[in-house]
């Protein structure tokens, strides 16, 4: 009598554990963790002139927006600004480039201005953070 070998089992078993094996390397990749970069920063607000005006990025300034302005971000980096002497946030996108003076490094909308407690002081300090992708 014929022994019968089945070689489907042994074949299923390893194709099987390369699923596993592999499945478990790509779930390695999913679960990297960012760098969030904080600093201590003047900002102050966009002028009422510049409502509907084009930022740089081509949209037009809206005051009610919570956009911003940053020399060197890419544009759509969202940026959390908080007051200092508050504690307040809000957070924000970048659309525009400026401001251009040495004292100021970010222009915050009306909106996100008066959502942290500034628009009447005209500029603070406070703490930015953002990720980079």
């Amino acid at each position: 009598m014929e022994r019968f070998i089945n070689h489907r089992q042994p074949m299923r078993l390893l194709l099987f554990l390369c699923l596993i094996a592999f499945g478990a390397k790509s779930q390695d990749v999913v679960t990297t963790v960012a760098d969030t970069t904080k600093k201590i920063i003047f900002t102050t607000y966009y002028a009422k002139k510049f409502e509907g005006r084009k930022t740089t990025s081509g949209e037009r300034y809206r005051s009610a927006k919570f956009t911003a302005a940053h020399r060197t971000l890419p544009f759509g980096t969202i940026i959390t600004v908080r007051n200092i002497h508050t504690g307040k946030t809000v957070d924000v996108r970048v659309n525009d480039r400026g401001p251009f003076s040495k004292k100021f490094s970010l222009d915050i909308s009306k909106a996100a201005a008066q959502a942290i407690g500034i628009y009447r002081l005209g500029y603070a300090k406070v703490e930015i953070s953002y990720v980079l992708k």
